[in-house]
């Protein structure tokens, strides 16, 4: 790809000209949900806001960003996708993945492909605000944590936040999280689900 600093010219683009980000007050925009997300690893912040119509279609997203080129072009061409044609479903925007937008903006660099999923992440949290603002708490998406490794107390949510963050071997987990270090039985379960998360959020 055509690249500049390892983006491509259509990250660049929407880096230099971000569409969608908020620009009146939070209060007069008069949002169905919001959600905000924060990377500790990397300093981005990310929040966002949704218009959701009756037939659950998100008619309008506003985002704002303290982040990287990462962060702001791949959460405005994010805008972009759930917003056009009508827009998407909240049903839709909820199977948006990071790998979608990432194929949409030409790929990213591989040391910046955690921050492209904040603003998949502040979607979801604000469709789930959204859901409980009107009642369909049933609908929001509770994560029950499963211990994977029981000497180490790491669980399967934990693996999935390294995913997150851009964790893609077992060495990284394991020198993140200290998993398998104690007797080491969980080693094989640790890749199935360190992998699992990759296919999920990165195909």
């Amino acid at each position: 790809m055509d690249t500049n600093f390892g983006y491509s010219d259509t990250v660049m683009d929407h880096f230099s000209n971000p569409r969608n980000v908020l620009q009146v007050p939070e209060e007069q925009y008069g949002a169905s949900g919001v959600g905000m997300v924060g990377n500790p690893t990397c300093g981005d912040m990310m929040k966002i806001w949704i218009k959701v119509d009756a037939d659950e279609r998100i008619t309008d997203l506003k985002w704002k960003t303290f982040g990287c080129a990462s962060a702001i072009g791949s959460t405005s061409m994010m805008s972009e996708m759930v917003t056009e044609n009508g827009g998407m479903t909240v049903e839709e925007a909820l199977k948006l993945k990071p790998e979608n937008i990432m194929d949409r903006l030409g790929g990213l660099p591989s040391i910046k492909i955690h921050c492209s999923v904040l603003g998949d992440k502040a979607l979801r949290a604000a469709i789930h605000d959204y859901f409980r603002k009107n009642g369909k708490e049933d609908r929001v998406e509770v994560k029950t944590a499963k211990t994977i490794c029981h000497c180490l107390n790491v669980t399967d949510v934990e693996i999935e936040e390294e995913v997150l963050e851009g964790v893609t071997d077992f060495e990284t987990l394991q020198e993140r999280t200290k998993i398998a270090t104690g007797c080491g039985g969980c080693r094989n379960l640790a890749i199935e689900t360190l992998e699992h998360y990759r296919a999920k959020y990165f195909g």
